[in-house]
């Protein structure tokens, strides 16, 4: 008698469940009902077919969603929004994908819905943005050291090469660049020509051998014409100092049509095999938030890269309130990109600091709780680190915190190197700077005190 194979039966907090992908049917909206499966796999036809407007919006929805859903937009985009509508076909398909019908109760809870298309009523009444929030909250372009060029971190940079996406999202934390104007926020623009920008930021590079690792970014790299993009790369590539190059695009979720173009994956070959040849790790970076946007054309597109020759396609998500701020959302995200996509879990940025930006940050408190509840389920190199993007320090693990007052929401945090703006500062590495809790997660005490110091001006 064949022995009996034991089933493991014991009760986890979490439990692993191997889901199958699948592409949500664009054929429920009205404004797609006619949209051919060639049609929808046209890079063209999705960029061509994006959603920029509340009228484009309605033509795609219709009667689908009900009439306070578009004035709850439109109060939004005149109020708040710091980024303008842009959504690809692809991204918008992902929102409340099994529902021929959008109830009011199931928009304010979907999760791609909540940080792709942000409403009035999402945004805290009281405390829309903390009082210390700013523009470019990281001082990225305080730190460029050609334009577009940021010198951060020793021995990496930032290149940002244009300034536009494939989608727009309201978290963004270079929306004082990145996208068009809106109501609110008159976005920075790019001055010079992007050759000379390009040429100017590898002049740099040559000329600081310390410098080994590249993040080619913008904006999305997606946006880069490829010729032009690979041009660049293989100018990059011919620097002996460069070790990595990272290519940051959350296009291989939201528009992975893109990606899966022959001519672009013909032109990853030939700039992976460059790299191979020279001893460098090329990798793709991508930002996936939550589980209901892993599709299989994701999945195709990710594996079409690996198989162009990319050493790694890793994921670079944020931690959001309403959208995956719980271990189950984190969970479910991570292992759907590891065993569906080939998608390595990397980091899980807190949401940074920009204005209009309190509904969808989480204290410090609650990322070290999910840091603690991710543990032990997902193999290690795959499992996420939760991070906190201090401003003037750089990203430090959820539990690296100095100090940490839970009363009044206020971490303070040190590093071991000085920025390209410190040179001379010799307390730089001593100094203590500090973060903040959304003031709406704190105790009472905590919230009325920020109250008492904006009265007294001493909060700005």
């Amino acid at each position: 008698m064949a022995a009996e194979i034991p089933i493991a039966r014991t009760a986890q907090p979490y439990r692993y469940e191997r889901r199958e992908l699948v592409e949500p049917d664009w054929t429920r909206f009205p404004g797609w009902r006619n949209v051919t499966p060639e049609e929808w796999s046209s890079a063209q036809w999705q960029r061509a077919h994006c959603v920029k407007s509340l009228k484009q919006l309605h033509e795609v929805l219709g009667s689908m969603a009900p009439p306070e859903f578009y004035d709850d937009v439109a109060q939004d985009q005149q109020r708040f929004a710091t980024m303008s509508m842009l959504l690809p076909p692809q991204m918008l398909n992902t929102f409340l994908p099994h529902e021929a019908s959008w109830p009011t109760s199931k928009i304010l809870t979907d999760p791609v819905r909540r940080y792709m298309l942000p409403m009035a009523s999402d945004r805290h009444p009281v405390w829309p943005s903390h009082p210390m929030a700013s523009r470019d909250s990281l001082h990225e372009h305080d730190m460029w050291v050609a334009e577009g060029l940021t010198h951060r971190y020793p021995t990496k940079v930032l290149a940002e090469l244009v300034p536009t996406c494939p989608q727009y999202c309201g978290h963004c934390t270079r929306m004082d660049l990145v996208g068009t104007s809106t109501p609110t926020v008159t976005k920075l623009r790019l001055a010079g020509k992007p050759a000379d920008r390009y040429d100017a930021m590898l002049a740099y590079l040559r000329s600081n051998p310390g410098v080994r690792d590249v993040v080619v970014s913008g904006g999305d790299v997606a946006n880069v014409p490829w010729k032009q993009l690979e041009s660049f790369l293989t100018r990059l590539l011919e620097i002996d100092s460069i070790k990595d190059v990272r290519l940051a695009t959350k296009a291989l979720m939201g528009l992975p049509q893109h990606w899966l173009q022959k001519d672009v994956l013909e032109g990853v070959e030939r700039v992976a095999r460059q790299a191979r040849r020279q001893g460098v790790s090329l990798a793709v970076h991508t930002h996936v938030n939550t589980v209901n946007s892993v599709t299989p054309l994701v999945a195709q597109a990710a594996r079409a890269l690996l198989e162009a020759g990319v050493r790694d396609v890793r994921n670079q998500g944020v931690l959001m309130r309403g959208v995956n701020d719980s271990p189950e959302a984190l969970l479910d995200l991570s292992f759907a990109l590891l065993d569906e996509a080939m998608i390595t879990p990397y980091y899980f940025y807190m949401c940074d600091m920009i204005p209009a930006s309190e509904h969808w940050r989480v204290s410090l408190s609650h990322a070290q709780e999910l840091q603690h509840a991710i543990m032990g389920y997902l193999p290690g190199f795959a499992t996420p680190r939760i991070v906190c993007d201090v401003p003037l320090v750089g990203k430090r693990w959820v539990h690296q915190a100095h100090t940490y007052d839970q009363v009044h929401g206020i971490s303070t945090w040190t590093k071991n190197y000085r920025t390209s703006i410190e040179a001379a500062d010799e307390e730089a590495i001593t100094r203590e700077h500090p973060y903040y809790d959304p003031i709406d997660t704190l105790p009472e005490s905590g919230q009325q005190w920020w109250a008492a110091q904006i009265d007294s001006g001493r909060a700005s």
